[in-house]
């Protein structure tokens, strides 16, 4: 309680450089259980992207088995079936034959209930979308690089970037661990994400810039030292603005997909929350230990690193091995480079006599004049 106290009031309770290596190796292996899960299981696309035949039956008590065992009878044995409600079975196959299609179409009917939604979808639909949101994230990479290189510089683009790659690679990754169903309300969801990664990134390289520019020219801290600083100065803030994202996001996942049966809200809100949660993560440590590793490889930052190391005996690196308190006068912005007043002989100042007022609290009356 009493760091999440210090952490909202914008001091240093937390040493970020110190969790830098087990959050980059947390990230490395849940990306590449990802990519693993995406190469053997792949991704659960929907009927958008792979063409098809989607029934929606009005059929109360009919449990899956029943629904499967019908569509073998009528020889599409690997169409997936869902239960969307109690009495309502969704039931997709790879059918594309308008004839077929309806042949099915009616053995439903006849085997389970009324088909209360129809729709068929062939293959140029799926393809084209696909192609448009590839180009999409291409424009996507390419506008933010060159906005955030011009705007702060390159190595920060290359963090900002690596980040942004992460949360998209974790989100479809968990999309695939769980067999999520993908559709274009999914692939919008991911667009959000990179731009709501993107922001929280941006914040973060702000406040280090600004930090930086104070503190820098003191050369009495490393690079990391003055990223963990202003972590901690925006943490608070991504965690607020993280929380009052997802609530209501969470609020359109339980009553939009729970309570009023809303698939496509579901499936929009589950990767926004992946996303949320991921995307403060990586600009809280991904994003900024990158740049930092960058940065002091530059040769101004590593020969202030060799001064801090002369000066303080510290075996400080900024990379993560943890970083020393910033004292709080550099911290606020106070100017303490001025020394006190001292007497000409070396000793304290001599303090000059001040004029207090009667403990009545009245103004002490003004002295008469000396008469010649």
């Amino acid at each position: 309680m009493k760091t999440l106290r210090a952490l909202y009031r914008g001091e240093s309770p937390v040493d970020f450089p110190l969790l830098w290596r087990p959050a980059v190796t947390t990230s490395v292996v849940a990306v590449v259980l990802g990519l693993l899960s995406f190469a053997v299981f792949g991704l659960n696309l929907g009927l958008d992207f792979e063409g098809g035949t989607s029934y929606e039956v009005r059929a109360p008590d009919v449990s899956v088995a029943d629904a499967r065992e019908l569509m073998a009878d009528l020889g599409v044995s690997e169409a997936r079936i869902q239960l969307v409600d109690d009495d309502l079975v969704l039931v997709r196959s790879d059918v594309q034959d308008p004839a077929r299609a309806a042949e099915i179409r009616d053995g439903l009917g006849a085997g389970l209930g009324p088909v209360v939604a129809f729709e068929q979808v062939g293959p140029t639909w799926g393809d084209e979308v696909t192609d448009k949101a590839v180009k999409a994230l291409i424009v996507f990479f390419i506008v933010v690089a060159m906005y955030i290189a011009v705007r702060l510089e390159w190595k920060m683009a290359v963090g900002a970037l690596v980040a942004v790659a992460h949360d998209i690679v974790l989100s479809v990754g968990v999309y695939s661990v769980f067999r999520f169903e993908i559709t274009p309300a999914t692939v919008i969801a991911f667009l959000t994400i990179m731009g709501y990664s993107l922001y929280d990134t941006i914040v973060v390289y702000d406040k280090v810039r600004e930090i930086v520019g104070r503190l820098g020219a003191t050369e009495r801290y490393t690079y990391s030292e003055l990223m963990n600083l202003a972590l901690n100065r925006v943490a608070m803030r991504s965690i607020n603005t993280s929380i009052t994202s997802a609530i209501p996001v969470l609020s359109m996942l339980v009553v939009g997909s729970f309570i009023l049966g809303a698939g496509t809200l579901r499936e929009f809100a589950v990767a926004l929350l992946v996303g949320i949660a991921v995307g403060s993560y990586s600009s809280l440590f991904l994003a900024s230990s990158l740049v930092s590793v960058l940065k002091e490889r530059e040769e101004r930052w590593s020969q202030i690193a060799v001064k801090v190391r002369n000066r303080t005996g510290d075996d400080v690196d900024g990379s993560t091995t943890g970083t020393r308190t910033i004292e709080r006068s550099d911290a606020v912005g106070v100017d303490t480079r001025a020394a006190p007043r001292r007497a000409p002989g070396g000793g304290p100042a001599k303090r000059r006599p001040t004029m207090t007022a009667p403990t009545g609290g009245g103004v002490p009356p003004r002295p008469r004049k000396k008469k010649r």
